[in-house]
């Protein structure tokens, strides 16, 4: 369970829901295109490693997503659990089907979220390319 501050103790089941939220916000397109809404989720000290190989400092991804062709995304297997009394690991699988004629890609995701100041945001993640389930 998580207590934070002044809130009450959440069950995990409720912090996953919590998480899969935040997740599922991250790969909304308004969002995506959004740096104030990607600056609220997203920890100042962000860090990821993309399925390219590549790692994204927060500014980074911020600036990259704005010019990101859309796709929609499709999440499976998610979980969530604490790591800590103020962090998650979320693990999940997500198909980007692009509105371009390229193929679908699949890609086992990883997440560390905080939680601070009330709110949660995202200090890690972590994408890596898979081939169907």
């Amino acid at each position: 369970m998580l207590c934070g501050g002044n809130e009450s103790l959440k069950p995990e089941s409720e912090i996953e829901q919590e998480i899969r939220s935040l997740e599922e916000r991250l790969l909304d397109r308004r969002v995506r295109s959004d740096p104030d809404l990607l600056g609220e989720l997203v920890a100042k000290e962000f860090l990821e490693f993309g399925s390219s190989g590549r790692t994204w400092s927060k500014q980074e991804i911020i600036d990259a997503l704005r010019e990101e062709r859309g796709a929609r995304f499709t999440i499976s297997d998610f979980r969530a659990r604490l790591i800590s009394p103020r962090a998650a690991l979320a693990t999940y699988r997500v198909l980007a089907e692009p509105e371009s004629p390229e193929p679908s890609r699949s890609s086992l995701r990883s997440s560390i979220w905080v939680h601070r100041a009330g709110r949660w945001q995202l200090v890690f993640h972590q994408g890596t390319p898979s081939g169907p389930k």
